[in-house]
């Protein structure tokens, strides 16, 4: 099978034209064979989304931190990137072309990622208006049912516009953004590193 997808842009390239130069170096820069640069680096990805995840799930669950509807949508990115990387980290250690592709994939995920960060910033910044809709969707899980009704009128709701915390003076928004960003970079450059 790798053999087949090495010879992949020989074929394609015999029907471009000129002007598609481009889309065939593009092809045949995705379909190049992968180092231990690659394995690396997309092991570092998936580590970084995991410890993203893990630090977000420990401020709710630890520090008491409620997300609001925006927070929780900023994780979706993480979620789906780590084990992406994850099979990028198992692509580029067997040396599948399909690596470079992935990490396109985890870049792709990343500047998702940053575009909800930045949004979720603006919206605590009040630089433009959050989701209506935007109030708390998870909280502490109370087992005791005789104070069930206590515990939920107790609970408020946190809302988009208010940074529950900040750190150096960004909010966890921003602080996702710039992590965003990071791993967005990071995985660019492993995806068009020869």
């Amino acid at each position: 099978m790798v053999r087949t997808l090495k010879a992949f842009p020989e074929k394609v390239g015999t029907g471009f034209s000129s002007g598609n130069a481009k889309i065939k170096n593009a092809v045949e820069m995705m379909l190049q064979p992968t180092s231990a640069f690659h394995t690396r680096a997309a092991l570092f990805l998936a580590l970084a989304m995991i410890g993203v995840v893990l630090s977000a799930l420990a401020f709710q669950y630890v520090g008491g931190y409620i997300p609001c509807k925006l927070c929780l949508e900023q994780r979706w990115p993480y979620y789906i990137g780590a084990p992406v990387m994850l099979l990028a980290t198992l692509s580029a250690w067997k040396g599948l072309p399909l690596t470079r592709i992935l990490l396109t994939i985890g870049a792709a995920l990343m500047a998702y990622g940053l575009y909800l960060g930045i949004f979720h910033s603006g919206v605590e910044w009040q630089f433009w208006a959050g989701p209506t809709d935007c109030a708390a969707v998870a909280g502490n899980i109370e087992t005791d049912a005789g104070n069930l009704l206590d515990a939920m009128a107790a609970t408020r709701p946190p809302s988009c516009d208010k940074a529950a915390l900040r750190i150096f003076g960004l909010s966890m928004a921003g602080w996702n953004a710039i992590a965003s960003l990071v791993l967005m970079l990071v995985a660019i450059r492993a995806a068009v590193r020869k």
